[in-house]
C-alpha cells in the first residue's frame, strides 16, 4: 500500500531539508478545514520570523493528535525518533528537578513539530545555553469576564509608558485570544525570581495609574471587570504561546506581533494561520530587531524594593510551586463565608 505522506521541502540556514508529513489530510481546525499539511506549510511560510522569536529557547509543544477538538498533551523532552537537527537542553524546574527540553534552531524543526501534531508552541523566556536567566521580561494582560481586547489596549499603552520610565523598550503581540502580551528585551543577568519581582514592580505601578481598569489580584473573585496583569507568567517554567504560534481555537488564530501604531485599530481575530504569511510579506516582522538593545531591570527592582518598604509584600505563586519565603496564604478567600461570619 502506498504511504499516505507528503514530503515537504523546508528552506533554512543549513540549506533545504525535506520533512515527511504523515497523514497530511488530517483536519486540525474542523471549522475551517485546515489540515496538518496546511499547518506545516504555514510554518514554512513564517519560518524565519518564527525561529527568530522562538528559537534557541527551551520549548514545550502542545500537541493535538486528533485535531483541536480532541485530546491534547504537552511534550517537553524530545520524543523518540526526533531528527538530528532537533536538540535538547537540560533545564531546572521550580521543584529543583532537571529535565531535557526541546529546542528549535531552524524552520524544519517547527515543521517537524507540526508533523508531531503540535499546534501551540510555548517558548521559555530564557535562552537554551543560559536557561536560568531570562532575556525577556513578559507581562500577560488577561481580560476578565466583562472585559475584552478593547479594554486590554489602553492598559498595554500605559504599560508601555511604565516600562519606558524604567528604561525598557516594550514590544506587543496579540495573545491569539482576547488578551495582549507585552515583552521587553532584558540583559540575561538575573534569575527568574528577580524578573518576577521586576514584573510585579511594573504591574503595581500600572495598577496605581489605572485602578479601575487593571488589577494584580491573584484570586479571580477579587478581580472584577478589570484586566488582570498576570505576574506569574514570569515564573520559571511558565510559558505563553510564542510569537507566530497558532492557537487551538476554532478560527485558527495566531499570536501576532504588532507595531505599537497598529494596536488601537487592529482586530486580533484577523490574524490567523491563513492570513499571517501575507501579512509578513507585506508588513514585515515588527519584532525583527527586538533584542538589538536589551535593557536592565534594575529600576523595576528598585520599585519592587520601594513597595516592600511600604508594606506591599510578595504575591501568591501558582499552587504547584514550592511555598516561597514571604508568600501570602494560597487558599482562596471566600466572600460567602465572610458574609456568613
Amino acid at each position: 500500500m502506498a504511504s499516505d505522506a507528503h514530503m515537504l521541502s523546508v528552506p533554512g540556514p543549513h540549506g533545504e531539508r525535506v520533512v515527511r508529513i504523515s497523514s497530511p489530510g488530517r483536519v486540525l481546525w474542523p471549522d475551517l478545514g485546515i489540515t496538518k499539511l496546511d499547518l506545516a506549510r504555514y510554518l514554512v511560510a513564517v519560518g524565519e520570523a518564527f525561529v527568530r522569536a522562538n528559537g534557541d529557547r527551551p520549548l514545550a509543544l502542545q500537541r493535538f493528535p486528533g485535531g483541536i477538538e480532541g485530546e491534547e498533551f504537552f511534550s517537553k523532552n524530545p520524543p523518540k525518533g526526533a531528527p538530528d537537527f532537533m536538540r535538547a537542553v537540560t533545564v531546572r524546574y521550580p521543584s529543583a528537578r532537571t529535565h531535557p527540553q526541546l529546542v528549535i534552531d531552524e524552520p524544519a524543526g517547527a515543521v517537524w513539530a507540526a508533523q508531531m501534531n503540535t499546534v501551540v508552541f510555548h517558548p521559555w523566556a530564557s535562552r537554551a545555553e543560559n536557561s536560568d536567566n531570562p532575556d525577556q521580561l513578559r507581562i500577560d494582560l488577561d481580560p476578565q469576564p466583562g472585559t475584552g481586547f478593547a479594554e486590554a489596549v489602553p492598559a498595554a499603552l500605559e504599560l508601555r509608558s511604565v516600562l519606558a520610565e524604567a528604561g525598557l523598550t516594550a514590544f506587543i503581540k496579540t495573545s491569539g485570544n482576547r488578551g495582549l502580551h507585552v515583552f521587553a528585551p532584558i540583559e540575561p543577568t538575573h534569575e527568574f525570581l528577580d524578573v518576577r519581582h521586576a514584573v510585579i514592580g511594573a504591574a503595581r505601578e500600572l495598577e496605581r495609574r489605572m485602578p479601575k481598569a487593571v488589577t494584580t489580584a491573584w484570586w479571580k473573585e477579587e478581580r472584577g471587570e478589570r484586566v488582570f496583569v498576570d505576574f506569574n507568567q514570569a515564573n520559571r517554567d511558565r510559558t505563553m504561546a510564542g510569537a507566530y504560534s497558532p492557537r487551538a481555537l476554532p478560527h485558527a488564530p495566531v499570536s501576532c506581533p504588532l507595531a505599537w501604531e497598529e494596536l488601537e485599530t487592529t482586530d486580533p481575530a484577523s490574524f490567523t494561520v491563513l492570513t499571517i504569511p501575507e501579512r509578513l510579506r507585506s508588513v514585515g516582522d515588527p519584532w525583527a530587531d527586538m533584542h538589538a538593545r536589551p535593557g536592565s531591570i534594575s529600576e523595576l527592582l528598585g520599585w519592587w524594593e520601594r513597595d516592600l518598604a511600604a508594606g506591599l509584600g510578595e504575591l501568591p505563586f501558582p499552587p504547584d510551586y514550592p511555598k516561597m519565603p514571604g508568600e501570602p496564604p494560597r487558599v482562596q478567600p471566600s466572600r460567602a463565608r465572610k458574609t456568613e461570619d
